[in-house]
């Protein structure tokens, strides 16, 4: 059955749909269906995509592509909207670099079923389901009708009052209420019907967009609030011209990201029209300024420009998005306990409620970041309370999916209060679907794995649109295929290779190497040449305690979830009465699609690991993993793993040793120095006089022996070395709050206990002509003669919004800015030129360092006036992040390997070296 996975959309929350259709592409069982990807993009054509732009780290990496975007000095990328009114010739031209155009009478001749992975406004309105039904094409999720009340808060709030359900008390404020009004008097108003703290909510948004919380009267911080919903942003003067221009750089960043800012393009007015325009709500009869008559900008560059010119001589602007909203909706705060609760339909039509998970967190909001990045809040399946209660909220999800006429599956949220009292509010027709959204993690507490689920998913869609009166012969005739289908699959007999894949450890970034390690795992599962078994290590470096996962607690929110479920386990808990009920609940769906019954971790070791498994994927990254250690144990007993050997991974992972090595043999590397906490303590006065001696500010300070980007920060006076010296030296395990606030840690941000760190010169242009920061993978291969060949990829471009490039940038979906090939040079011989010299240096530092398997080389390249090209290498990671957003894959995928053939490639070198037996250490 050919499955067209519709994903992008024109809405703010474009890129959580864009991975979210990689994860259903990657995740569709292969024996049953062909996926087909289809990205829609801002403008609402439907195209057919490449597959190898299917793995680019965010939409922006790829589209519109290079050739299309105007020239810019600033680090920001730009969406398909700022390249401003295109011809449709000129679309199509773009269109064609990365696949081609879909006319909407195409569709049902391209797929059998849409499986639609959009998002808000324009995907989950009802707006595309009307398009597919109007060509008789069957699709996931909810009909037109509940779609397009799942996407209107104020339509749900009104129909809850009408229903004496209980919802949060609310008020609507309209745009043209809020330019005419007193801020302070409507700020009393508010605070008198409804209390503080306010909820403000943008009414047409999903997934937390546009939202605040605020918690005192104040005044400017309600304007903010409005401001916000209404994905508006006023500047004044006195707060443009205090910022520097690297300042009004991050602003510009901010303010364009379409997720936490107002986006592009916006309409820009200063006072005086601001005036005309309060003048005219006022005056029934005054034509109110258009946009037109305004000023449209489309481009980054093109508002600094604007704003500096605007604001030089007026005293405040206002940006409006071209997509913003009219209305903004107040609520009342809730006081109590957040939880989430997907409800899907059973095989009979109703709804079954799955087990809600609790959204821990402290006093900050679960905003877009906190639902999409792992380790920024706690995700607690079942939430922790007594079963009655649990049931009390199944129940209220299953009466509120019938009240809206939802089908096949919504995730609703909600509160209880201290008082037990339940309120549910936000329905979403379109649930997340990374890897460990509330979608697969609550059906991975009945057995389903990702891959089962989506067919699942499929199989009850198609009987649903059957039943809404969609084609009934021709659905009958596509239902009784997938049955057949699916039976024979549970019947066949597979032999498949078994892949230990080890994820998790207690590094800063083992957030990371869970989701590596989940992507790996469903990679393999789909196949049919692999079964992976997900093992989860945790302990110390005294002691690895290596645990076999089911499904349910492999896709917990994060690698401490995952540990203290195992805990939990293995204290003898027995599973909560709840997931009992539900699982019984759910057999009529688990007899069909699950392949087994859910089991309980399962501590087991080396030994044991050996014969259950014919090889082991490492998917940690910095100790353990990457330090040669766990690669000792598994050589002991005979496992083939991937990546590089003990000694080799022995040293890549002390940055200091790396840049040594790389010095001696004639490479260039920062300048460096170990600072130790032993000299620290002896005097702290000459231990910072001597830094600063040896390395002026700014310079960069960084652990020696971890993994990528944690803790890496630039220095840029005493007191911040001060700060960094003390929290990595520290004793304790909380951060100290004044040093965490002088390093501008982000929230939640990791930061490791060192006994040492690493102090090397900042690399800086250095009065070149071209200066960039780039990211290169390789992968190793045996030729006929047994020797060892080295393939290096086009590096990437890795744009950083802050002043280094963080983790999340490097691996998480949608946050990284990649271009891949890296941008070089304008002309393209001579970008060619340079990138050739660019991997011989990646190969020649390979070589050096005796790398295998695969490993991806961070580093700085200068090209000079006269063409000379300078590498100057920043670290060596021989197992890098394996997230599905990484920026390796954009390579593979230009050299012509699908991340599943990258991975196949590496298990297969890794199986090659144990039967050579050649010895991965070197004397």
């Amino acid at each position: 059955m050919k499955i067209g996975i519709f994903f992008g959309g024109p809405s703010r929350e474009r890129e959580i749909s864009f991975a979210g259709g990689r994860t259903v592409y990657d995740n569709l069982d292969k024996s049953l269906f062909e996926a087909v990807p289809v990205f829609v993009d801002s403008r609402g054509n439907f195209i057919l995509l490449n597959w190898e732009y299917i793995y680019k780290g965010t939409i922006r990496d790829f589209y519109p592509p290079v050739s299309a975007l105007p020239h810019t000095e600033l680090p920001v990328q730009m969406y398909f909207e700022s390249l401003g009114e295109l011809s449709l010739e000129e679309q199509d031209r773009i269109i064609l670099e990365v696949g081609r155009r879909v006319e909407p009478r195409e569709l049902a001749d391209l797929l059998d079923f849409a499986f639609l992975a959009l998002h808000g406004p324009a995907g989950e309105d009802g707006a595309v389901q009307g398009l597919l039904e109007w060509y008789g094409i069957p699709y996931s999720g909810s009909g037109i009708l509940p779609s397009a009340f799942g996407i209107d808060k104020i339509a749900q709030k009104k129909l809850l009052k009408a229903l004496d359900r209980p919802t949060p008390d609310f008020r609507l404020i309209t745009a043209e209420e809020w330019d005419a009004a007193d801020p302070q008097a409507t700020l009393e108003y508010l605070v008198r019907e409804l209390g503080l703290p306010l909820v403000f909510k943008a009414p047409r948004q999903g997934s937390s967009i546009g939202i605040s919380i605020l918690r005192e009267a104040d005044v400017a911080k309600f304007a903010t609030a409005v401001e916000r919903s209404l994905f508006r942003k006023t500047v004044t003067q006195t707060e443009w011209q205090a910022l520097s221009e690297q300042q009004k750089t991050v602003w510009l960043q901010q303010l364009v990201d379409i997720r936490d800012g107002i986006g592009l393009p916006v309409v820009l007015a200063d006072s005086s029209e601001l005036l005309a325009v309060g003048a005219s709500l006022n005056d029934a009869n005054s034509q109110q300024p258009t946009a037109n008559s305004q000023h449209l900008i489309y481009q980054p560059e093109e508002l600094l420009r604007a704003l500096d010119t605007h604001l030089a001589t007026t005293e405040a602007v206002r940006l409006t998005s071209m997509e913003g909203e009219t209305q903004v909706l107040v609520e009342s705060f809730v006081q109590g306990r957040e939880f989430s609760c997907i409800v899907v339909e059973d095989a009979a039509g109703q709804p079954l409620a799955l087990p809600p998970t609790e959204i821990v967190k402290g006093e900050e909001m679960f905003d877009y970041r906190s639902k999409y990045l792992p380790g920024l809040s706690r995700k607690i399946t079942p939430i922790d309370l007594p079963e009655a209660d649990i049931q009390r909220i199944r129940e209220a999800c299953e009466e509120m999916f019938r009240t809206f006429g939802f089908q096949v599956y919504a995730r609703l949220d909600g509160f209880i209060g201290p008082d037990g009292k339940l309120f549910l509010n936000d329905p979403n027709t379109t649930s997340g679907m990374l890897p460990a959204s509330f979608f697969f993690h609550q059906a991975a507490e009945i057995g389903l794995n990702p891959s089962q689920f989506l067919t699942f998913l499929i199989r009850t869609s198609l009987a649903a649109r059957r039943r809404g009166g969609l084609r009934p012969v021709k659905l009958a005739g596509l239902l009784a295929q997938l049955d057949a289908a699916v039976a024979a699959r549970a019947s066949e007999e597979r032999t498949r290779t078994k892949v230990a894949v080890i994820m998790g450890g207690y590094s800063s970034e083992r957030h990371i190497s869970v989701e590596s390690g989940r992507n790996i795992y469903e990679k393999l599962s789909s196949s049919v040449k692999y079964e992976p078994v997900p093992v989860f290590l945790t302990g110390s470096s005294q002691e690895f305690r290596l645990y076999v996962l089911p499904i349910n607690v492999m896709l917990k929110d994060n690698a401490d979830d995952i540990r203290e479920k195992v805990e939990y386990m293995e204290a003898g808990h027995a599973l909560h009465p709840i997931l009992e009920r539900i699982r019984r609940e759910a057999q009529g769906i688990t007899s069909t699609f699950a392949g087994q019954p859910t089991a309980q971790p399962r501590r087991v070791s080396f030994e044991e690991l050996a014969g259950m498994v014919d090889e082991v994927f490492i998917a940690l990254h910095g100790r353990p993993g990457e330090d040669g250690a766990l690669q000792r144990e598994l050589e002991r007993f005979g496992l083939p793993y991937n990546g590089s050997g003990v000694e080799s991974s022995s040293i890549t992972i002390n940055k200091f040793e790396t840049n040594k090595r790389l010095r001696e043999a004639g490479l260039r590397v920062a300048e460096h120095r170990m600072a130790a906490r032993l000299e620290w303590d002896a005097d702290a006065e000459s231990f910072y006089r001597s830094l600063e001696t040896q390395f002026p500010y700014p310079f960069i300070a960084k652990p020696a022996d971890d993994g990528c980007s944690s803790a890496v920060k630039k220095i840029k006076n005493r007191a911040e070395l001060e700060a960094f010296t003390r929290l990595i030296f520290r004793s304790q395990e909380d951060l100290m709050p004044a040093d965490a606030t002088t390093l501008s840690l982000g929230f939640k941000e990791e930061f490791p206990q060192k006994e040492a760190f690493l102090v090397e010169t900042l690399i800086d242009r250095d009065g070149a002509a071209h200066f960039l920061e780039v990211t290169g993978g390789l992968l190793t291969h045996w030729d006929e003669n047994g020797q060892l060949k080295i393939e290096v990829f086009e590096a990437s471009e890795a744009l950083a919004t802050g002043e280094v490039l963080s983790l999340e940038e490097k691996f998480l979906a949608g946050e990284g800015q990649n271009i891949t090939p890296a941008r070089y040079a304008t002309d393209l011989m001579e970008r060619q030129r340079v990138s050739e010299e660019v991997k011989q240096e990646l190969r020649r530092v390979a070589e050096i360092l005796h790398i295998q398997g695969y490993a991806r080389i961070d580093a700085f390249v200068r090209v000079r006036q006269n063409g000379a090209v300078e590498v100057i290498i920043i670290e060596v990671n021989s197992l890098p992040g394996m997230t599905p957003a990484t920026c390796i894959f954009h390579q593979t995928a230009l050299a012509g390997y699908t991340p599943y053939d990258f991975i196949d490639r590496i298990l297969e070198f890794g199986k090659q070296r144990t039967e050579k037996q050649i010895p991965t250490t070197h004397g």
